[in-house]
């Protein structure tokens, strides 16, 4: 199986955490995996996701953070601007946009086949 370049938009705090442990998952699979923190709002990181981060950097992916931000004492994420995160998407495989809010209407009836 072919390895691709995956990229988790993280644009949502309170799934943040899915999202790197998603990114994990697709390490595990032989994928390359870069989870993306937007807006520079962060999650409270526990060992658990520090943990994470790391073994994504150890399977060749990378965690990074738009636009930098304050990185809370013992996590190491990679700032990326607006520019280089659109280069990087260019030459994505796929792209998941991870804990999009829920939606307020209702889809049009193509879409809800």
């Amino acid at each position: 199986m072919e390895s691709k370049k995956i990229y988790f938009l993280l644009p949502n705090r309170m799934y943040a955490h899915d999202g790197v442990r998603s990114a994990l998952g697709q390490a595990v699979e032989n994928h390359f995996a870069f989870p993306v923190f937007m807006h520079g709002e962060l999650p409270r990181f526990s060992d658990y996701v520090k943990e994470n981060i790391d073994w994504i950097r150890d399977m060749e992916g990378d965690v990074f953070i738009l636009g930098g931000g304050d990185v809370p004492e013992g996590v190491e994420l990679t700032p990326i601007t607006v520019e280089e995160l659109g280069e990087r998407l260019r030459e994505a495989d796929v792209i998941i946009p991870y804990g999009l809010p829920k939606q307020t209407n209702a889809p049009p009836p193509a879409c809800a086949e």
